[in-house]
């Protein structure tokens, strides 16, 4: 009990404010870097003189680089002070960004953004774990809430910036607006960040990095290629990955210091927790490649008007985060994770049953604002409330887990209801007699989207059940 007191008496000594802005604006950087390039693709294409399945390496291999470095991070974490890890990250990632914008072939800038990811694979879980620390327990729902607004607003906007810049710029200036930020966070960074982490110095095994590696690298490789012709480059991956992944916690649970600790599932509203959070990152990943697929595709908007319609339901969504995390503080995660996921799965129910060549533009804004609400209401809820299960100890491993989780969940739900939506646009061109002309092609994307997002009303309602169970009750700090 005494050591106790003293350890609660040494976190409320950190310097909790500029040591939060300063983790907040490097990951900002990093995931507004994430989808910047969304609305780049086309012009890099004729610059370069590649396909269309070459390009999309920019996207997929920096969400490839991310599901690797990630599980890593425990491991670094405990080995690493956290101010070290902080500033190699970022030092990391601004080198990639500066290899990016100085780019003279394709291979230079994939390069570029591949070393942008492992920056940011190790950012991420620094940022979480030291947030829980420096965070009294009844005030990390706040904390998180406040990051997790970056997390999804960041993202949200990437794309909006994108058509805006390239409309007016060149494409290099995506990256060259980040890197005075990028600089300011690591100048903040060298400044504040101080060593929170209790340092264990585990054995590195090389084997569980090799598995890992192969296990959370291959799923996503092959869960990024559903819908793709051959479907050797589906199955081949995605079964060596689950084999790799196999041993990979076999090993875990017989080693004395894993690399990741599987224990945080033994704690049931952790592994309830993470379900829950696989599924609403699978449907929002995949609704917001969807949505201006539809937008474009069928209703005719501008790649740069698209992105501008999304932007209320990022901003919306990264201001109900922090207010998330603080109703979270004060209510517990029951009053806000089931109201989040009825919400959700109502909005996805009303959009799929209206989706159509003239469904009016306020509407989808109101609907896409209301799931990004519910997605608000639901995350910071379900990520405190699944760390808050686990001992100190465990912050780095969950954390770690949590945020792979959430990788492979945004690619494999991408993947997954972007080949459900295309399987029902096949479907309907089989059935009219002229398959290749602009109406059907446009009333084809509607049929797939409106059968894609019924699919994803159903697998909300199943999590809104799911959600009943939630336990209001945290455990105190072990």
């Amino acid at each position: 009990m005494e050591e106790t007191s003293e350890k609660l008496s040494y976190q409320r000594n950190y310097n909790v404010v500029p040591i939060s802005i300063s983790l907040i604006i490097a990951g900002f950087c990093c995931m507004l870097s994430e989808t910047l390039l969304n609305m780049a693709l086309k012009n890099l294409m004729v610059q370069f003189s590649i396909s269309a399945t070459t390009v999309q390496w920019l996207s997929t291999g920096y969400m490839l680089i991310m599901g690797i470095s990630i599980p890593v991070s425990a491991l670094l974490i405990q080995t690493f002070t956290t101010r070290q890890l902080f500033l190699t990250s970022v030092i990391i990632f601004l080198l990639g960004t500066i290899i990016s914008s100085l780019s003279l072939s394709f291979p230079m800038l994939l390069v570029g953004r591949l070393v942008q990811a492992i920056g940011t694979g190790i950012l991420i879980p620094n940022i979480v774990n030291t947030l829980l620390i420096i965070n009294p327990i009844e005030k990390r729902g706040k904390a998180l809430g406040t990051f997790n607004l970056v997390m999804f607003c960041a993202p949200a906007i990437g794309p909006t910036v994108s058509g805006l810049i390239i409309q007016s710029l060149n494409w290099r200036w995506l990256f060259f607006i980040i890197l005075p930020f990028s600089v300011v966070s690591l100048l903040l960074g060298y400044k504040y960040i101080q060593n929170v982490t209790e340092l264990t110095k585990p054995s590195i095994d090389l084997l569980s990095i090799v598995l890992s590696t192969i296990g959370f690298g291959g799923f996503i490789y092959g869960v990024s290629n559903i819908g793709a012709s051959n479907s050797a480059l589906i199955a081949a991956p995605i079964i060596i990955s689950c084999i790799a992944l196999a041993a990979f916690v076999i090993r875990q649970l017989h080693m004395d210091e894993p690399m990741l600790d599987m224990h945080p599932f033994k704690e049931s509203m952790f592994s309830l927790g993470c379900i829950l959070m696989i599924v609403m990152h699978m449907i929002n990943f995949a609704t917001m490649l969807i949505l201006p697929m539809f937008l474009e595709g069928a209703l005719g908007l501008a790649a740069f008007t698209a992105g501008l319609l999304m932007l209320p339901g990022g901003f919306l969504n990264g201001l109900i985060s922090p207010i998330a995390g603080h109703l979270y503080d004060k209510f517990g995660p029951k009053a806000l994770i089931a109201p989040g996921y009825a919400l959700s799965a109502i909005s996805f129910l009303v959009l799929s049953r209206l989706v159509s060549t003239s469904i009016s533009i306020p509407i989808i804004i109101t609907l896409h604002c209301l799931s990004l609400i519910a997605v608000g209401l639901i995350n910071t809820p379900i990520q405190t409330n699944s760390l808050n299960q686990l001992s100190p100890k465990y912050y780095p491993h969950g954390t770690a887990i949590m945020n792979t989780l959430q990788q492979i969940a945004g690619a494999f739900g991408t993947a997954l209801f972007v080949a459900v939506m295309t399987s029902y646009q096949k479907k309907y061109l089989l059935g009219v007699s002229n398959p290749s002309s602009v109406k059907h092609q446009s009333l084809s994307l509607v049929f797939g989207v409106h059968n894609t997002f019924l699919i994803e009303t159903g697998v909300l309602f199943v999590a809104l059940i799911l959600s009943l169970f939630i336990c209001n009750k945290n455990k105190a700090e072990k």
